[in-house]
């Protein structure tokens, strides 16, 4: 990938955008070809984390046992789990729904499984090991939570493509193409053919048209 392309997209993009009464997000949109998303091989489903976290906060939840409740309290809500037979369905619902990431203590797991993991799960909120959103006392829970910050999913879902906000506009374009430099490198090297399997790549605002790089 051409960083100077990159660089002219971002300015083509931030030229030609509307100023909103909102910090806009900014996507990349990756079209993956030769890409059978029905063969679990050519699926993607990584967590990269950016050098320029954006100024969009995560919402953090954990899922812990009680010697890890006054510890995690760094984390925006904390449910320990002599608590968790109070959560019924819809108030797992409500819960899935006000947090972005769910973390969890590897000695509550199947307690967590069996109270959260039939509303987590299809969300792809379930705690993954992969994301480092499975924590153990010695842990420093402050870098954990700045990390979270700063990483992103690339994922496939029903079509080959691959989706993911990299930055705000009110980013300096030394930071997005930073950022989309990250992201692009670590899908290339998740997918089976690396380079050869990326089609059209665009940039987008929330509310504006893509721009093709």
């Amino acid at each position: 990938m051409n960083q100077d392309q990159v660089k002219k997209a971002f300015e083509e993009l931030k030229k030609h955008s509307k100023q909103r009464k909102f910090d806009q997000s900014i996507d990349f949109v990756v079209n993956l070809r030769e890409i059978n998303i029905k063969k679990a091989e050519d699926n993607v489903d990584i967590f990269v984390t950016l050098h320029n976290p954006s100024s969009k906060k995560v919402r953090i939840c954990a899922l812990v046992g009680k010697e890890l409740k006054d510890k995690a309290k760094i984390f925006d809500k904390v449910v320990s789990d002599e608590e968790f037979q109070h959560y019924n369905k819809q108030e797992v619902k409500k819960l899935s729904k006000s947090y972005d990431v769910f973390l969890a203590q590897p000695t509550v797991m199947s307690k967590v499984a069996t109270t959260f993991g039939k509303v987590l799960g299809p969300k792809g909120k379930m705690p993954n090991p992969r994301a480092g959103h499975v924590i153990t006392p010695e842990m420093d829970f402050g870098k954990i939570k700045d990390k979270i910050q700063s990483t992103i999913r690339l994922k496939t879902k029903n079509e080959p493509i691959v989706k993911a906000s990299i930055g705000k506009e009110s980013m300096t374009n030394e930071q997005l193409i930073n950022n989309f430099m990250t992201a692009y490198n670590a899908l290339v090297h998740a997918l089976p053919k690396e380079e050869n399997n990326v089609g059209a790549i665009y940039l987008k605002t929330t509310m504006g048209k893509p721009v093709k790089i």
